[in-house]
C-alpha cells in the first residue's frame, strides 16, 4: 500500500511540474497587447541632449493630443487611416509650430521599429503602419505609442531596446546574502512516508 501511495504522489507531482513548465504566460491585468491592425506614432529626437529630448516631448504631447481627438471614437482602422491621411497637413503644422526653425519630416506609411522591451514583454522589431516624425537628424532616443486603437496612455517610452538590455551591466549580488531553505510539501511528505 505504501508503494502505491508513493507512486501516486510521484505521478501527481510530475504532472503538476510539467503543467507549470508548459503553461502559457498570461498577460498582466490591465495590460493591452498591440492588435495586428494598429497605427502607431513614432517620434525621433534630433539628439539625446536635454533640449532635443524636451522638444521631442513637446511634439509628442501636441501631436498625440490632436490625433487622439480624431480617432478616439472610431471603430475601424479604415476610418482612422482616412482621418489621418486627410489631416497630415495639420500634423505638419503642429510640428512646425512646435520645433520652430528646426528641420523635420512627417511621413505616414510603413515604418521600421526596433525590438522594444517593456515590463516583461518584448515588442518585436518590424515594419508597422505608423506616422513617423523625425526632428533634425533623428539621431536621438525615440518615443512611440499606438494611435489607433488609442493606446497612447500606455507609456512605451520607458522600455529598453533589446540592444540596451543585452549591453547592460550585470546586477551585483547582495554581499549580505542570507541562506534560504526551500522545502517542497510533496517531497517532505514522501520522505516522511519512507521514515514511517
Amino acid at each position: 500500500m505504501r508503494y502505491v501511495l508513493i507512486s501516486l504522489a510521484l505521478i501527481i507531482g510530475v504532472q503538476f511540474f510539467y503543467s507549470q513548465a508548459v503553461a502559457e504566460p498570461k498577460p498582466q491585468q490591465g495590460y493591452q497587447v498591440i492588435p495586428d491592425e494598429a497605427i502607431r506614432l513614432r517620434i525621433l529626437a534630433n539628439s539625446n541632449s536635454d533640449k532635443d529630448q524636451e522638444l521631442k516631448r513637446e511634439v509628442r504631447d501636441r501631436v498625440n493630443a490632436e490625433i487622439t481627438k480624431w480617432v478616439e471614437d472610431l471603430t475601424s482602422i479604415e476610418e482612422a487611416r482616412k482621418i489621418i491621411n486627410n489631416n497630415m497637413d495639420q500634423i505638419e503644422d503642429i510640428v512646425a509650430e512646435t520645433v520652430g526653425d528646426q528641420d523635420f519630416t512627417v511621413n505616414y506609411g510603413e515604418v521600421e521599429f526596433p525590438d522594444k522591451i517593456y515590463d516583461r514583454y518584448v515588442y518585436p522589431a518590424g515594419t508597422y503602419e505608423a506616422i513617423l516624425i523625425t526632428i533634425g537628424e533623428g539621431m536621438g532616443d525615440n518615443w512611440w505609442c499606438v494611435l489607433f486603437p488609442p493606446l497612447c496612455f500606455v507609456d512605451f517610452s520607458n522600455g529598453a531596446t533589446v540592444l540596451d538590455h543585452e549591453n547592460a551591466e550585470p546586477a551585483l549580488a547582495d554581499e549580505t546574502e542570507e541562506d534560504v531553505e526551500v522545502k517542497f510539501f510533496l517531497w517532505e511528505w514522501i520522505k516522511n512516508v519512507f521514515k514511517a
